[in-house]
């Protein structure tokens, strides 16, 4: 069995005992309170429901102007505030004391980053879900009873997996809903540009037809790239937590890999508000830099992260090799930019995804 945690000194002078490797399992008291917070949502969602369908009867379940899109924006608001309401609460939490030590603008951006996220993600999980139905139920319209039903479990859904989300947030959470953001955002922009031969173009060509796609498309990179400067703090937490314990030899590896992370994020947020139609200079130098630092750590990380498992350091080296090869084939004119910006943007979160899943085996090493 792995040897538990020392406290370990974190950012801002907070303590940890809790690393990667921790997933809890949600207590009592966050299930019972995701149920409190889903079963509050159901209840505006049945009042909301037949308010609409009183208002706008025979509303179509998707398209412009639709119930779905309603939903959306209700489980949005609603998703918004229960992670937002978890996420504070749950500083107090067994593992995750080390929060109450951050600063509060720091707390406050990881706060933000979360609620934006999670409300985001459920307002574009239920316009799939509308899309979904609509498919299935061509020509359906709403009335007042199927309205009132669709509504409260939509938003019971929202609040309760956006509460026990973010009640739960570790580092490995954190990427996991780092990436699923990402791709989810990602994806959804690409389904609804309006040009169907964007990829022609390259794939910031997504933020600039100044339309729904664009909104999400932007959107994702600015909060995504919020979120990786929150994920850079947990990071910097559990790294603090294997120094401490001599498992990574390297005392500066917390604030250089957080401070990696914390300009990547910043520089993903600025691609996204920055359009390449609003300013190509700055867009480029954006996401040429996120990839220039991405490149830096990849090229690092035997020193910096000196401790890690031998296979992490194999696994960095192969993502270096794909990154270089595939420069290698855009320079050559093998694919089109388009190809190349997707292959750097799948490396960079695929790595993360899995530098995390090797930072919780280290955490499972004994102390030295």
């Amino acid at each position: 069995m792995p040897e538990p945690l020392a406290p370990a000194s974190a950012p801002d002078g907070a303590t940890t005992s809790s690393t990667a490797a921790d997933a809890p399992a949600p207590s009592l008291r966050v299930v019972n309170e995701g149920l409190a917070a889903g079963l509050a949502a159901a209840v505006v969602g049945v009042v909301l429901g037949l308010v609409v369908s009183a208002i706008r009867p025979g509303l179509p379940l998707s398209g412009g102007e639709s119930f779905g899109d309603i939903s959306a924006i209700a489980a949005g608001v609603v998703a918004g505030a229960s992670s937002g309401t978890a996420y504070w609460r749950s500083r107090h939490s067994p593992g995750q004391e080390w929060r109450l030590a951050l600063k509060p603008w720091r707390f406050a951006v990881n706060a933000v980053s979360v609620v934006v996220v999670h409300t985001i993600l459920g307002l574009l999980g239920t316009v799939a879900l509308y899309y979904v139905l609509s498919q299935g139920f061509i020509g359906l319209t709403m009335e007042p009873f199927w309205a009132a039903v669709l509504m409260a479990i939509n938003l019971f859904l929202a609040a309760h997996l956006s509460y026990v989300s973010s009640s739960r947030m570790t580092t490995q959470r954190m990427s996991t809903l780092l990436v699923s953001f990402i791709g989810i955002g990602a994806l959804t922009a690409t389904i609804t540009a309006p040009e169907a031969d964007w990829w022609t173009y390259h794939f910031s060509q997504l933020g600039t037809f100044h339309t729904i796609s664009s909104w999400i498309f932007n959107g994702t990179l600015i909060a995504g790239g919020l979120l990786v400067t929150t994920f850079a703090v947990y990071v910097a937490n559990d790294l603090h937590a294997l120094v401490d314990r001599g498992i990574l030899t390297n005392r500066r590896s917390p604030r250089i890999v957080s401070t990696v992370f914390v300009v990547m994020g910043i520089m993903l947020a600025f691609v996204g508000i920055v359009p390449v139609d609003v300013n190509l200079v700055i867009h480029n130098l954006s996401a040429t830099g996120m990839a220039v630092v991405f490149l830096g750590l990849l090229i690092a990380a035997p020193r910096v992260l000196r401790g890690m498992p031998r296979t992490f350091f194999l696994t960095t080296w192969g993502f270096l090799a794909a990154l270089v090869i595939s420069v290698a084939l855009f320079v050559v004119g093998y694919f089109g930019l388009t190809a190349f910006e997707i292959i750097v943007f799948s490396l960079v979160f695929a790595w993360i995804a899995v530098f995390i899943r090797f930072l919780g085996v280290a955490a499972q090493q004994p102390s030295v």
